[in-house]
């Protein structure tokens, strides 16, 4: 009788608290988490952060990351959707605003040059630095970020394609490996940014590589 009296009392002492301190945190902003880790995933690479890192920056304990975010790699993914979701990337508007091919692409080398040269962040692109020297058990982090790279490719080449097909660029002209040329463009501006290329210097390669467009 005693121990059948006693096991269920003993499943509800460990069980009950533990869903309670282990549910959706309320002790902090999840925003400003989710900013913090993001910083360290840009500024360190997928890999190479820890977990004490990201608990350390974000200034919570494991069980509130893990109720909060997941793991570390759903962590990852939400810091990535929140950098393309803050401009901080190649921007994805500017490709519809402006009234020609060339004038969106030239102005998203442009902003692009003057993001990654901010002092305020870390240097570099997070889609294309994230991910670098990382082992085959994070292949599937690499592969995640190399498709969000080619969603962006895809719209240069589609935005370049309606050029074409407008008259403004001349016919015959090869989208696709016009969209290749800038999307290779954006990857070494990234690297650049990352040893430490000036603003002038990155936006001197984003005019550079705007006299390569066809006229």
């Amino acid at each position: 009788m005693k121990s059948e009296t006693d096991a269920p009392r003993k499943v509800k002492r460990d069980t009950a608290p533990a869903a309670k301190t282990r549910g959706r945190p309320r002790s902090f902003d999840r925003e400003i988490a989710l900013e913090r880790a993001m910083q360290v995933f840009w500024r360190q690479g997928y890999e190479a952060t820890s977990l004490n890192d990201l608990t350390a920056a974000m200034g919570i304990n494991p069980p509130s990351l893990y109720a909060a975010f997941g793991d570390k790699e759903h962590l990852f993914l939400a810091a990535v959707e929140r950098y393309e979701n803050s401009g901080r990337g190649p921007a994805r508007c500017v490709l519809e605003e402006e009234p020609t091919a060339r004038a969106a692409v030239d102005r998203m080398l442009k902003e692009t040059a003057i993001e990654l040269a901010k002092t305020s962040q870390p240097k570099g692109c997070m889609l294309i630095t994230a991910a670098t020297n990382c082992s085959a058990s994070s292949a599937h982090i690499q592969a995640a970020l190399a498709e969000r790279r080619a969603e962006q490719k895809l719209r240069i080449k589609e935005r370049i394609a309606r050029g074409v097909s407008s008259g403004e660029l001349p016919r015959g002209t090869d989208a696709g490996a016009l969209a290749d040329f800038y999307t290779t463009v954006l990857t070494g501006m990234s690297m650049q940014a990352r040893d430490g290329a000036t603003r002038k210097a990155l936006l001197a390669t984003a005019e550079a590589a705007m006299r390569a467009w066809p006229e």
